[in-house]
């Protein structure tokens, strides 16, 4: 009998991340585990009247394609993997493994080609901007080791954070949407972090449960060459087979200029993937309510109620500030007290003070007010 916590998310992710309709093709890429969601996702879009259609992953399958590609072997895998996406109205990404590891003896300029070519063509041009698109992970036994938790409690824990009431959450972050599209000037203070910079016209995007389950984040961008000061990211940071700590960097006019972390050089040698990455392409704030502490999954911490992530590379393009890049790589901080705390000003005016809103309008967003 199918966990009825499953079926749950696996309507959520067809009425209200994609939104099926009768007709719709929708693709299901699993990476690794979660098989059962699969099953469930296939009855459920059967059920609206959509057509499901199935990629399976492996991740040491996948590492044993990078070491070995060429450029002619990545562009055909490009060309034949976008022309499928074109037949999709919907995609749903599970990742049920959490493996980044597998990954991390590829050869630099391997991951670069890949990324610059594959993700970039099927996933930014094609699947981002026209597809009903969301991203999920899927929990695993070790996906519950990387939370310090038991395979059964961070089970609980995973169906509570994504199976949330994602409508309220959606009507308190208008508030929020509104007080960023009339902001001009942004400073962020706290513990190495003193940051200021512009989102003056750049448009303002509400995450609600439509592209990534987990959800809970308000997400604009930089003016691409306003951001002056230094920051210092107080997370563990995943990129690329490699966990990043102690991440610092210095901006001056938008660009980061002085970057360390545990591991300086591998961090540089990312930022000069190219001329944007060393841009910053998105600032957004985190509110998802039962999220508390990193867990080195990316889709988790970026939504991590009292956090902010800066982001190098590219930008949205419904929050587009004009850069470009092929590595977009958010980076967290944490701002509740027993994080050190920090404070986020619009125009002068303190909005969040140790991660929680101080002006009523804001209140809402408070865990307490959307658990």
């Amino acid at each position: 009998m199918r966990d009825s916590r499953v079926i749950e998310l696996a309507k959520l992710l067809v009425h209200h991340s994609c939104r099926v309709q009768p007709g719709e093709n929708v693709l299901i890429d699993l990476f690794g585990e979660g098989r059962e969601l699969v099953l469930a996702l296939i009855e459920e879009i059967y059920r609206v009247g959509g057509y499901p259609h199935v990629q399976l992953h492996d991740q040491l399958v996948h590492r044993q394609l990078l070491l070995g590609t060429s450029e002619p072997h990545v562009h055909l895998w490009t060309d034949y993997s976008v022309y499928k996406m074109k037949q999709m109205d919907c995609y749903i990404g599970v990742r049920g493994s959490n493996s980044d590891a597998e990954l991390q003896d590829v050869p630099d300029e391997k991951l670069k080609q890949y990324m610059r070519t594959f993700s970039h063509q099927v996933h930014s041009e094609q699947r981002v901007k026209n597809t009903k698109w969301v991203v999920l992970r899927y929990p695993s036994s070790s996906f519950a080791q990387m939370a310090d938790m038991s395979t059964p409690a961070f089970e609980d824990f995973y169906f509570r954070v994504c199976n949330l009431d994602y409508e309220r959450m959606s009507l308190a972050m208008d508030a929020l949407v509104k007080r960023m599209e009339q902001a001009d000037k942004v400073h962020i203070v706290g513990p190495g972090t003193d940051l200021q910079f512009s989102i003056k016209g750049i448009p303002v995007v509400k995450c609600a449960g439509e592209f990534n389950i987990p959800d809970g984040e308000v997400f604009t961008a930089p003016v691409k060459d306003s951001i002056n000061g230094v920051i210092t990211i107080n997370t563990p940071s995943p990129y690329a087979g490699t966990v990043f700590e102690q991440v610092r960097f210095e901006l001056v006019d938008g660009k980061i200029t002085t970057a360390s972390a545990n591991k300086t050089e591998r961090i540089n040698q990312i930022l000069d993937t190219d001329e944007g990455a060393r841009y910053i392409g998105e600032f957004s704030l985190g509110i998802n309510p039962y999220i508390d502490h990193p867990m080195k999954d990316i889709l988790f911490d970026e939504k991590i109620h009292g956090s902010f992530h800066f982001t190098p590379g590219q930008a949205y393009e419904e929050a587009d500030n004009g850069n470009r890049s092929a590595i977009h790589w958010d980076l967290v901080s944490i701002q509740r007290s027993d994080y050190g705390g920090g404070e986020i000003y619009f125009d002068g005016e303190c909005i969040r003070r140790d991660g929680l809103f101080v002006v009523p309008d804001l209140e809402p967003l408070n865990p307490e007010n959307l658990k």
